[in-house]
C-alpha cells in the first residue's frame, strides 16, 4: 500500500507538485493520467525513492519511505520503465535474473533461478531465454522487462510495481498483455502505480485514477465516478464525449470536434 500525504516537490522556483494526497491500497491498480509536465514522472519517482520530497510523507506498507534503506526496499518495491533500448545487448535471461539481484549476494542460487524461469514462463518468453535481446522486438523486449520486475517481487503480496508508461510505443496487443498481467498481479495483492497516458485504458484497467495538471491535484477516484467531460476538459483542454456500455463496466471517452 502507497499512501501519500501533502506531498510537495520543487526545483528551484517551480513548483513539480504541490500538495498531492492518495492512497494506492494492495490489489488494487492506481492509474496516474494528465498531460505532459503534470508532474507524473516525478511522482513516481519520489515513490520509489529515486528523488527525495521537500513536504509531505510517503509511506509504504504503513512505513515512512525515508526510514527504509534502498537494499530493503528493493527486495519488494520494484520499477517497470517505459519501453526502452539497451545498449548492451545480454540475453533475455541475464536480464530477467537483474531482478533477483536484491535477493543474492555474489551469484544467483538454485531458486533464483527457478524463479526467473518461472517469470519468463508467465510472460511467454522462457523459450527465448537465451536469445539476445536486441533480436527481439519492441513488444518482447518490454515483456523481458516485466519477467524481470516479476523475479524480483516474486511471490510477495506485500510488493509494490512502479509502472512508468509501460506500453509506451507498443501495439494493442502487447498493451493488453502487460496490462492484463498487472491486473493479474493486483489480484494477489500487489499493489500497482501506473502512469498511463491513454485515458480509456486507465478506465479499463485502473480501480481508481489519479488525474494531475500541473503539479496538482485535478481529480482522484474510481474511473466511474471522476471520468466527466467536464473534468477532462478542464485537464486536456479537449471536448471529448463519454460514452456507456452497459456491458463494459467501465466508461469509454472520445474526443469530439
Amino acid at each position: 500500500m502507497i499512501e501519500v500525504s501533502g506531498l510537495t516537490y520543487t526545483v528551484g522556483n517551480r513548483s513539480l507538485l504541490d500538495n498531492i494526497n492518495f492512497e494506492a491500497k494492495s490489489s488494487e491498480i492506481l492509474a496516474v493520467i494528465g498531460p505532459n509536465g503534470a508532474g507524473k514522472s516525478t511522482l513516481l519517482k519520489l515513490i520509489s525513492k529515486q528523488l527525495k520530497p521537500k513536504v509531505g510523507s510517503i509511506q509504504i506498507n504503513g512505513t515512512d519511505l525515508k526510514t527504509i534503506d534502498l537494499k530493503t526496499l528493493s527486495k519488494y518495491r520494484a520499477v517497470l520503465p517505459q519501453s526502452h533500448f539497451l545498449n548492451i545487448n545480454l540475453t533475455v535471461f541475464d536480464i530477467a535474473v537483474m531482478g533477483r539481484y536484491p535477493h543474492f549476494k555474489s551469484y544467483p542460487e538454485a531458486i533464483d533461478i527457478e524463479i526467473t524461469h518461472q517469470a519468463l514462463a508467465e510472460m511467454g518468453m522462457l523459450r527465448f531465454k537465451d536469445r539476445l535481446i536486441h533480436n527481439l522486438s519492441g513488444g518482447e523486449q518490454q515483456r523481458v522487462q516485466l519477467a524481470r520486475v516479476l523475479a524480483q517481487i516474486y511471490d510477495n503480496p506485500d510488493a509494490i510495481l512502479l509502472m512508468d508508461e509501460p506500453i509506451t510505443g507498443l501495439d494493442l496487443q502487447y498493451q493488453q498483455i502487460i496490462l492484463e498481467k498487472a491486473k493479474s498481479l493486483s489480484s494477489t495483492g500487489v499493489t500497482v502505480f501506473c502512469i498511463l497516458h491513454d485515458i480509456n485504458l486507465a478506465a479499463q484497467y485502473a480501480d481508481n485514477v489519479l488525474i494531475l495538471k500541473q503539479g496538482q491535484t485535478m481529480g482522484f477516484g474510481s474511473p466511474q465516478e471522476i471520468l466527466s467531460e467536464e473534468l477532462i476538459f478542464n485537464t486536456y483542454h479537449t471536448r471529448v464525449r463519454r460514452l456507456q456500455d452497459q456491458n463494459l463496466g467501465y466508461p469509454v471517452i472520445m474526443p469530439v470536434s
